[in-house]
């Protein structure tokens, strides 16, 4: 009896876990959300991808990683301290852990580490098209 009581209550929890994240997967989408894969101190060689949504909110970037129970964004880049230093195509076995057909962005952000940022093309369109929108008398380098 008491094994049926612990495995039900795992049950139970894994169930809970898993609507957690199908609710935090759908609202994010439904705001806008674009996939989007992430790479932060890209000089490391060891450093990896991280797959998430990620998402405009007025004069910043918002990314949620996929795997991650927090309510919030992982990371949060404000549009004016962001700008691209290259464009590359993935290279190697990168290919297999960025979306399809992604391009990769390795940003500067004021005063942080670099970051590298890979998108699929219609991502990468509206991403520019966000970036470049900067409001009147504020100048800033083509992103392109």
């Amino acid at each position: 009896m008491e094994i049926a009581l612990v495995v039900l209550v795992l049950l139970l929890g894994l169930a809970v876990i898993a609507a957690w994240y199908g609710l935090r997967w759908v609202r994010m989408r439904r705001g806008g959300g674009v996939s989007v894969a992430l790479r932060w101190n890209p000089d490391n060689t060891r450093a990896g991808w991280h797959l998430g949504i990620g998402r405009y909110e007025g004069e910043i970037f918002a990314w949620y990683r996929v795997w991650s129970l927090r309510t919030g964004p992982d990371r949060v880049f404000e549009r004016q301290s962001l700008m691209i230093a290259d464009r590359r195509d993935p290279a190697g076995t990168e290919a297999y852990a960025v979306p399809a057909d992604a391009t990769v962005l390795r940003c500067e952000c004021d005063g942080h580490e670099p970051i590298e940022i890979a998108m699929g093309p219609g991502a990468l369109t509206g991403f520019l098209s966000w970036l470049e929108s900067a409001p009147p008398g504020r100048r800033l380098p083509r992103a392109s």
